[in-house]
């Protein structure tokens, strides 16, 4: 976009992003600068049209400070959120706000040769339905499950490519910018911006869904691993069951906790003739998700049936959550993704299986706690994605520009 080469303010961007509105003086703490320089950047992004004032903070009893934001429209990101099954889109602006509808459509991963030419389709096509030019378009996050090697730009699990990776298939296809990742690393991202564990330094985010994924918060920064493979929780080999994991294991904890085994343990006993007021129906579609949210409600207005599926799984995630307590001893573990609408049934069984599997030294000061931010948190996530490396990339770029016109190779 016009203006935007040169314009760069190191972390300036990212701050004002995560903040809304912040302060000269906090902001100058924040990207490690001088008052007057943080406040000369502040001013030539003003005048670009990049940042505006917002007014003064409330009163403290002395001056009160002016504030500052991103522009909302001065440009957009592209925020893609998908799972093995569905996939979500929304535009958002520099606002953290959603500017179009999210948009879903079934997208099977699993063994579906044409996922990544039919993903790029439907960004390219909600792009040109949003009616903004891609030259007002940060760039692209998708979030995604599965072995994400965000370096190489790959998924060792799903969206297979022939001559080039992910991202830069997508990007060239696109003509944007495009960023990759994990999507429970993106999901505890959100909740390490903008969530929960802001004021925490170490964290659990549990990814409730139809694996069970994770993300980890040690120190105030997200946890990867050597490789960005970090949070596989699904594949905690803690029963022996005999039931085949979708990594080609058995008895891994995805097996007795997902919400695919929530709706086929419903759908078993209501042919059994199990007494609940889900109907067989309800669940006997071939839409998945309208099957979970049939049991989901169910559970929300008290029916024991439903309550006892909750719990069952719930009391086999806290196993598996007090593996973890002992490992790494956190303040809070968050139940985010879509599996936490429904909310508090979640809480009493995984502490109860805290109660009994764990020291109590070791956890009593872990608190459970239910997201605010819960299904949309991937998207906001995948948005924070590519602020994470915005200004980052847009230097470089900057920088090859200049050797370009300077007559240097690059």
């Amino acid at each position: 976009m016009k203006g935007k080469k040169g314009s760069q303010k190191t972390g300036i961007f990212k701050e004002l992003y995560y903040s809304g509105m912040i302060s000269c003086a906090d902001l100058s703490h924040k990207i490690n600068k001088s008052l007057p320089h943080t406040m000369a950047q502040l001013n030539d992004l003003i005048e670009k049209g990049f940042v505006q004032e917002t007014g003064y903070a409330p009163s403290t009893g002395g001056r009160r400070p002016q504030m500052y934001s991103l522009r909302p429209d001065f440009m957009f990101i592209i925020s893609v959120a998908m799972d093995q099954l569905v996939t979500r889109i929304v535009v958002m602006n520099m606002q953290n706000q959603f500017v179009t509808e999210v948009e879903k459509f079934d997208l099977k991963l699993q063994e579906n040769h044409n996922a990544l030419a039919e993903l790029t389709e439907k960004i390219e096509q909600h792009i040109k339905r949003s009616g903004i030019g891609k030259q007002h378009i940060a760039g692209v996050g998708i979030g995604m499950p599965g072995f994400v090697d965000v370096t190489k730009g790959l998924n060792y699990s799903f969206l297979e490519t022939k001559s080039k990776n992910i991202v830069d298939y997508i990007s060239e296809k696109l003509g944007l910018t495009v960023y990759i990742d994990n999507d429970s690393s993106l999901v505890a991202l959100a909740e390490l911006k903008f969530g929960i564990v802001q004021e925490k330094k170490n964290a659990m985010v549990v990814n409730i869904g139809w694996g069970v994924g994770l993300g980890l918060v040690l120190d105030g920064e997200l946890f990867r691993g050597t490789n960005g493979f970090a949070g596989e929780f699904s594949h905690i080999p803690l029963f022996t069951n005999n039931k085949l994991c979708s990594c080609g294991k058995t008895g891994c904890l995805e097996t007795e906790t997902s919400l695919f085994v929530i709706v086929e343990k419903a759908r078993e006993s209501l042919r059994k003739g199990e007494l609940s007021g889900i109907r067989v129906e309800d669940v006997n579609n071939e839409d998945i998700e309208l099957a979970f949210d049939a049991i989901r409600t169910a559970s929300l207005k008290g029916d024991k049936f439903a309550i006892e599926l909750f719990s069952e799984a719930g009391y086999n995630i806290g196993r598996g959550v007090a593996i973890l307590i002992h490992l790494l001893n956190p303040e809070v573990v968050i139940l985010s993704g879509r599996g936490s609408l429904a909310g508090k049934i979640w809480q009493a069984p995984i502490q109860q299986a805290l109660n009994e599997h764990c020291i109590p030294r070791l956890s009593e000061n872990t608190e459970i706690k239910i997201s605010a931010l819960g299904h949309q948190a991937e998207l906001i996530g995948s948005a924070a994605l590519v602020m994470e490396n915005y200004e980052k990339d847009a230097g470089k770029k900057n920088m090859k520009d200049k050797i370009k016109r300077d007559g240097v190779p690059v």
